[in-house]
This record gives C-alpha cells, sequence and structure tokens, in this order.
C-alpha cells in the first residue's frame, strides 16, 4: 500500500507538470505571440496549435485532479490546513478548465459555433485567474508536509483563519467568472497578484 501511495502522488506530480505547464504557456507564451503574428500564422496556430496543446491542458487537468482527491481522502496526514486550501485551490482550477476555458475555447478557436470575442474574453478571464491560484496552490501541497510552516493544524472548517480564505478564494473566483482582470490584464500583473495571494494566505492562516 506504501508503494501505491507513492504512485499516486508520483502520477499527480507528473500530471500537475503538465497541466500548469501548459497554463503558463497560454498565458506567457502564446497569448503574446498571437498579439503578433501575421494573419496566415495566426489562423495555423488556431487550427492546428492551439487545440492540440488544449488537449494535454485539460487531460493534464483531469488526472491531476482524481490523483488528488484519491490521495486527500487516502493519505493520513491530509488533513491539515495548507493541504485543504491546497485542494480547494486546485478544485476550483480543474473546474475553471472543464466548464469555463476549454468550452469558450472551442468558440473562440472556431472549433463551434458562437460569438468568439465574448468567448475568448471569458476564457482568458478564467486562465488569468487560475495563474492568480496556481503559486498559493503549489505553495500549500509543499507547506502540508512541514508544520514548521506554521499553519499546519489539524483543519478546522469553522476557525476564523479558514473562514477568511474560503472567503477570499469564493471572491476571487466569483470574479473569474463574471469580473474584470484589474491587475491580471498583464503577465507581470497576474505573476506579481500570485505571490501576494499567496503572502496574504500564509499570513490569514498563522495570524488569525
Amino acid at each position: 500500500m506504501e508503494f501505491l501511495g507513492f504512485l499516486f502522488r508520483w502520477s499527480h506530480v507528473l500530471f500537475g507538470i503538465t497541466w500548469i505547464g501548459m497554463l503558463y504557456y497560454f498565458n506567457f507564451v502564446q497569448g503574446g505571440y498571437f498579439k503578433k503574428a501575421t494573419p496566415e500564422a495566426l489562423a495555423d496556430a488556431k487550427q492546428h496549435l492551439a487545440p492540440s496543446a488544449l488537449w494535454w491542458f485539460r487531460w493534464g487537468a483531469m488526472f491531476t485532479f482524481l490523483t488528488g482527491i484519491i490521495m486527500l481522502f487516502t493519505v493520513p496526514s491530509a488533513n491539515n490546513n495548507y493541504i485543504w486550501i491546497g485542494s480547494i485551490f486546485g478544485i476550483l482550477m480543474f473546474l475553471n478548465v472543464w466548464m469555463v476555458i476549454w468550452p469558450n475555447q472551442q468558440i473562440a478557436l472556431g472549433m463551434k459555433d458562437g460569438d468568439a470575442a465574448a468567448a475568448g474574453a471569458k476564457a482568458l478571464l478564467a486562465s488569468r485567474h487560475n495563474v492568480l491560484f496556481s503559486g498559493p496552490m503549489a505553495f500549500c501541497m509543499l507547506a502540508s508536509g512541514h508544520g514548521g510552516m506554521g499553519g499546519w493544524e489539524v483543519v478546522d472548517f469553522g476557525a476564523t483563519s479558514m473562514v477568511a480564505m474560503l472567503a477570499i478564494i469564493a471572491l476571487l473566483e466569483i470574479n473569474a467568472l463574471k469580473g474584470k482582470q484589474g491587475p491580471l490584464t498583464t503577465v507581470n500583473g497576474v505573476i506579481a497578484s500570485s505571490l501576494v495571494l499567496t503572502a496574504v494566505m500564509v499570513a490569514v492562516l498563522n495570524v488569525l
């Protein structure tokens, strides 16, 4: 059983690298290229490159989610503040991929009929928020096994720190669905915002 648990951890990391790597590619590389590409290059990329990248992106998300859920409910140590906050970030990111980004990208890329401009804006907003969530999510997954980080207490969803973090996450997810990009408009902005959110999360879990 110990070796099986290790295999799930290993698989979770590999799938997570695939997923988050593609997320960063879309936000840090492809988006900028699409703005500068010639019409011919842009059309080719939308027809061939983007759909292939989205396949790895969404299925990386799917299997990261599945292996993570299995570990969350089978690994005895997975019961502290950090692992649960990180899991909530990850679950929302997974839902954003399959319920917002992928459906709207199909329209934006011309794979399905619809308002391409509006769909592209919705997909980008959710994608930017997934980048925002990725920093604190990764921090949680690493910090969960190190009690010295603080916030390692057995999870209590009624605790002030947990209520505060859940409220922050809920507000950010609402913005991901119906809000505005704000500081997430630029690559530097979304990276800085993710680092700030990580710092806020650590402060909340250790001070409140």
